[in-house]
């Protein structure tokens, strides 16, 4: 499986490390009156669709990026890629 890197080109998947889901960098806030509940579903509790996800990619073995790949989980398809500290984060202000 070829992940298309932004800066890099065409790279192959074994150089990089799956996190998963990319909602994982939206984390709760830490001063809310529901922190602790909130960090234990962020912990513990995860969706597993099927279909096209946006995913958490470390370029262990390049780089060091994170990206963030649009991937169809059904088909492994990989429908784009983009560099995660390039993302706006859905939430922030």
């Amino acid at each position: 499986m070829l992940i298309p890197h932004p800066l890099l080109g065409p790279r192959d998947a074994q150089e990089f490390t799956y996190l998963g889901d990319a909602a994982l960098m939206l984390r709760p806030d830490p001063a809310a009156e529901d922190a602790e509940a909130a960090f234990c579903d962020y912990v513990f509790l995860r969706d597993n669709p099927a279909g096209v996800l946006r995913e958490l990619w470390f370029h262990e073995q390049g780089d060091r990026s994170w990206l963030v790949v649009t991937r169809d989980t059904i088909t492994h398809e990989i429908l784009g890629a983009e560099l995660a500290r390039d993302m706006k984060r859905e939430g922030s202000q």
